[in-house]
Parts: structure tokens; C-alpha cells; sequence
């Protein structure tokens, strides 16, 4: 049966497609995908120089299971881990399943191991790959077990959704990347989807201080209903954000803030968190910046700690429930975050409100 699904050219464009997904293997999940969160990797991955099925932060219900699969059934609700871990290789064994060396293990339907079983996910009769290997901007995908964790069903699956990707990063980076201390003052570089989850842990880790800086006044007024304590609007001609700096260091007591994190994306501030902390501080570099940049190395002086964690050291079977019992307790925002859902139909408009930063999350949702 054919589903209709975003497909990449890898050039830098997409179309709606036909796709067909076939049954899920042994170690497989099939899931009928409901919504799907659109984040500034989606847009990147249309360049990535090969076709595939979009999305990667998909949350929906389970339609069928393989034989061996034991933790999920049908009809249970399920939100997707895009680091799918093997458990077996290096970083696996001593617990960095978020930077598995298998790189995601893969279906059988995904045409990245080599070969297509003939129950293949295809496109115009040919396997095609999906992103992070889940392809969330379909209506079904076939996944490992290892992607799929089950949640309430009283949690809306057009909030759920986030978790897979943005909460999960922001909340990672706070909790277990910097470990953000009780009393601390903190710094957010870029309060959008990201970002403002990053100010929800650092508000839930005890920060007395939340500066949150960004160059829309808007993304600054979401930012203080999710716990910003302090407002800083930045020009966008303040290269390194070096001017903003000044500001924060004079406003945390002449000598910077405990931790700051960058979540733009932009390369040209790769460096920023580090000219904002003190001595000793931590500067985390959240949105994966990859490309080479220039840092002046008098930033560290002195003892100062750059980290870049990967999906905020996360491990989603066990981090989903927390997140999850912090949204129970009403501590954590999820439906706030979704500013607008979509047809997938008008994927290009989600694309276009995200990149001008009219939302903080858009949700793609499925009938």
C-alpha cells in the first residue's frame, strides 16, 4: 500500500511523494505516525546528497511489531529516539548510547546496510533512506525496537512529538552535559524551540539567574514565560555577540555567568558561551554546529570547559519517562512549545514560519 510522504531530492528541495513500507522485521516496530516536529535539521538534511523521507521527531501509535519485540504492542502510543543504539559496540558498553559507533543501526528497509529485503521501504521501487533513520514526515515507518518508547495516551502526540529531538536535547544539555548547579547563573544564546527547553531545565535544575539572549523581542517573550529571569535583546551587527557579553558580564557581578549555551545553530557564534562564563564556568555548544570556525583562545582563559554534546548525552528509555513525569507534575512545558500544527500538505509554510522564527515548535500532524 502506498502512503504519502516528504521526500528530499538532496539538493535542497522536497516534494510530497508516495512511498510503500513494508512489515517490520524480527527487532522491528511499524508505527502509524500522528505528528512530527519540524526543527531547523529537517530544512539542513533537504542538502544532505540523497534522497530521503523527511523528519525525525515523530511520535505516534504502534500498528504491528516484529516476534522477538517485547516492551511495546499495537495500539500503544510511542514517541521515536533518533540515537538508536546497538548496546554492543564501544560507546554503548560504557554508556554514551547517544554517540553509538554503529552510527543508528538501520531496518531492513532502509537501503543503508547493503542490500533491500523484499519488504523494503521504497520509493518508485527502489529502497530509499530516511532521516536519522526514522523518516517522520511519513504516515508510517518501519523502525528498531530500540527507537520506540512508549508514553500515556493522555499526553497529546502533537506535544509528545518534541521529546524526540528538541526537549530531549535541551534538557539533556542542561542536566547531564553541564550539570547545572542550584543557585548558578545561566546564559541561553538563541531562545527558539531549543533553547527554550534549555531555559525549562535550567529553571528545573534550580538557576537562580536565566539570561536569555536573542535578537527578536518575541523569541525574548517566549523565553520569560518559560523561566527567563533577564532579557537581553542583541543586535544582530554584535559579531561573537562580543557587546552582549559586555552586558552579561557586568550584569553577573563583573565576572561572568556559572554556564552558558549556545542554541543558533549560527557558526559565527560557535564561541560566544565562551566569552559570557567566568573563570572555571561551562560553555555548552547545544544546535551541532559542524562547520570550521576561528575561536581566539584568550575565551578560555582560564580553566574554562567547552563541551559539545550530542543529543544532550541522552538516554531516551530512560530519559522519556522523566521528561514525561515532569509534564504530569506540570513542570515541564510541552504543549506550550507548539505554537502551530500543519498538514503535511503545507510543509513549506512550517519551513518558512520556522525559519523567520514566527514559532517556537511547529507540529506536522497526520489524520
Amino acid at each position: 500500500m502506498s502512503i504519502e510522504a516528504a521526500v528530499s531530492d538532496g539538493k535542497g528541495g522536497f516534494n510530497l511523494r508516495q512511498i510503500q513500507v513494508g512489515k517490520p522485521g524480527p527487532d522491528e516496530v511499524k508505527v502509524d505516525i500522528k505528528a512530527s516536529g519540524i526543527c531547523h535539521t529537517d530544512w539542513d538534511s533537504l542538502s544532505w546528497g540523497f534522497p530521503a523521507v523527511l523528519g525525525h521527531e515523530g511520535a505516534g501509535i504502534v500498528s504491528e511489531v516484529g516476534e522477538r519485540v517485547q516492551h511495546i504492542k499495537p495500539g500503544d502510543h510511542v514517541v521515536l529516539n533518533w540515537a538508536i543504539p546497538c548496546h554492543t559496540c564501544f560507546a554503548c558498553q560504557h554508556g554514551h548510547t547517544n554517540i553509538c559507533e554503529v552510527n543508528s543501526p538501520v531496518t531492513g528497509s532502509s537501503p543503508e546496510n547493503g542490500h533491500a529485503h523484499p519488504e523494503a521501504t521504497l520509493f518508485e521501487g527502489n529502497p530509499i533512506r530516511r532521516s536519522f533513520h526514522l523518516g517522520t514526515l511519513s504516515k508510517q515507518t518501519v523502525v528498531r525496537s530500540e527507537a520506540v518508547v512508549p508514553i500515556p495516551e493522555s499526553i497529546p502526540l502533537t506535544s509528545a512529538c518534541l521529546m524526540g529531538c528538541g526537549v530531549m536535547t535541551g534538557y539533556g544539555s542542561v542536566v547531564h552535559a553541564a550539570k547545572v548547579s542550584a543557585g548558578s547563573s545561566v546564559v541561553v544564546i538563541g531562545t527558539g524551540g531549543v533553547g527554550l527547553n534549555v531555559i525549562q531545565a535550567a529553571k528545573l535544575s534550580g538557576a537562580a539567574e536565566i539570561i536569555a539572549v536573542d535578537v527578536r523581542q518575541s523569541r525574548l517573550d517566549m523565553a520569560m514565560e518559560f523561566g527567563a529571569t533577564y532579557p537581553l535583546l542583541a543586535s544582530p551587527d554584535d559579531v561573537g555577540l562580543l557587546q552582549a557579553a559586555e552586558q552579561i558580564i557586568e550584569h553577573c557581578s563583573g565576572r561572568g555567568a556559572d554556564y552558558a549555551f549556545e542554541c543558533t545553530g549560527i557558526p559565527a557564534l560557535g564561541a560566544a558561551p565562551l566569552a559570557v562564563i567566568r573563570n572555571a564556568g561551562t560553555a555548552v555548544q547545544v544546535s551541532g554546529i559542524e562547520q570550521t570556525i576561528e575561536i581566539d583562545m584568550n575565551l578560555f582563559e582560564w580553566d574554562k570547559i567547552y563541551t559539545n554534546p550530542l543529543y544532550g548525552k541522552a538516554n531516551p528509555q530512560f530519559d522519556f519517562p522523566k521528561l514525561i513525569a515532569l509534564y504530569q507534575q506540570q513542570k515541564l512545558k510541552l504543549d506550550e512549545l507548539v505554537t502551530r500544527t500543519y498538514p503535511l500538505a503545507s510543509l513549506s509554510e512550517a519551513f518558512d514560519d520556522m525559519l523567520s522564527g514566527k514559532n517556537a515548535k511547529g507540529v506536522i500532524v497526520f489524520d
